[in-house]
């Protein structure tokens, strides 16, 4: 165990911290972080419609339309704060508008809109939200990019008596022009839909995901990778996208009347933040740090009194970066649960239908204590018995290797107070 741990130090490690520093997986990661403010008001505004959908209150206020206007208006955000971090880290502040301009510009000349009533301009919900998210991106690195590029060009000498104000509308004007002509070029006069071709590309990925082994998979690599110290957050440009879009497309299908289990999107963010997994954290390490809080080693119990408040509002870095981290003694049950509760959760949920799979964009509230949070969000007791059955399991994986774990620090620590003596 200790030469694969080794041989993962060694291989992994660097190649994950190199990912970890690139410059463009923190800026679509910055960038999706920052759209939380309204991702948690449209969690909320999705939670106020279940009143009206549930219960059929047909006096009770639409709070599908506000809901509109926040996750619905997601793609606009990225396409916006992408070209704005980007340059800010390159310290080309000057250029951060005419990029916004430029990407937003670019993003409606990819999805196209199209005349939906006479004398009115609209578009798909779908492109402007979730839907449109792999355009937003194209968008704003394309925008970023050549504004980059273009940083320090200009039209004028350095001692022109030419305004700087004048003199930036102008530099700007030819790096615009090649996005914004380019684009309309590409999309309209050759014909080539790239909206279409995005979706299409990333579909292979999205489709998997929401198989089996594409869920284990992906919930077994977070934390595989959470358990080496390298924060899953290094994973959100791509995983992120996917299950906006899959819940995005459960309440499409919800308000539609679907609600077969086999059509509905189980890799969402409600499902594996907010109803079935993810108790604690990444890695469901809620009845780790549970369990050890009354350990008879000084060293664990510390750590884990220190841990349980953040832990219970599912932020675990604490623990995970003072008791699981390459440690193989508790790295392995955590690897175990990123396999074994997406599996069962799978089972119950797709196979025999005893749980629902949530249909109400409620991931706004990942840090709300569970179980409490999973009925916030499905309102069934059902989802709760599942969660608090996954949770036992959970618990049972974790116990083993904890008990052998603190056995030897215990041991540990009493071979240290001899020494002391």
């Amino acid at each position: 165990m200790n030469k694969i741990l080794s041989l993962f130090e060694q291989k992994l490690v660097p190649a994950m911290e190199v990912l970890n520093r690139n410059i463009w997986i923190n800026v679509l990661k910055d960038s999706l972080m920052q759209t939380l403010p309204m991702t948690l008001l449209g969690s909320i505004l999705c939670l106020l419609t279940v009143p009206a959908d549930l219960l059929g209150w047909e006096w009770f206020y639409n709070f599908w339309t506000p809901w509109g206007w926040t996750m619905g208006l997601l793609s606009i955000f990225i396409a916006v704060l992408i070209p704005i971090n980007y340059l800010e880290r390159k310290k080309l502040r000057r250029q951060r508008v005419a990029a916004i301009m430029t990407s937003i510009s670019c993003f409606f000349i990819i999805v196209n809109p199209s005349v939906l009533a006479e004398g009115t301009v609209g578009l798909a919900q779908t492109a402007l939200g979730a839907g449109g998210m792999l355009a937003a991106m194209l968008s704003g690195v394309i925008s970023a990019i050549v504004l980059e590029k273009f940083g320090k060009f200009s039209f004028f000498k350095p001692d022109s008596a030419m305004p700087d104000f004048v003199r930036a509308w102008f530099d700007q004007l030819l790096p615009c022009a090649i996005c914004v002509i380019g684009m309309w070029t590409i999309v309209d006069m050759l014909g080539i839909d790239i909206f279409v071709l995005l979706q299409r590309a990333f579909s292979p990925i999205v489709n998997v995901a929401q198989t089996w082994y594409g869920l284990t998979f992906l919930l077994f690599f977070e934390a595989f990778v959470y358990s080496m110290g390298i924060s899953c957050w290094v994973l959100t440009p791509i995983t992120n996208p996917i299950l906006t879009m899959a819940i995005v497309a459960n309440i499409g299908m919800a308000k539609s009347g679907i609600t077969d289990p086999a059509m509905l999107n189980l890799y969402t963010s409600a499902t594996i933040y907010c109803s079935y997994y993810a108790f604690g954290g990444i890695g469901n390490t809620l009845a780790l740090n549970i369990m050890s809080l009354r350990s008879k080693s000084k060293k664990i119990a510390g750590l884990s009194r220190a841990s349980i408040a953040p832990s219970i509002f599912n932020i675990n870095e604490p623990i995970v970066f003072g008791m699981i981290a390459w440690n193989p003694y508790l790295m392995i049950p955590m690897w175990l649960n990123g396999i074994i509760i997406p599996l069962l959760m799978w089972f119950f949920t797709k196979i025999i239908h005893f749980a629902p799979i949530p249909v109400t964009d409620f991931s706004g509230f990942w840090c709300m204590p569970f179980p409490f949070v999973t009925w916030l969000g499905t309102q069934s007791i059902k989802a709760v018995t599942l969660m608090l059955g996954l949770f036992v399991v959970s618990w049972l994986i974790y116990y083993p290797f904890y008990k052998i774990y603190e056995k030897q620090e215990i041991k540990n620590e009493a071979g240290l107070l001899e020494e002391s003596k």
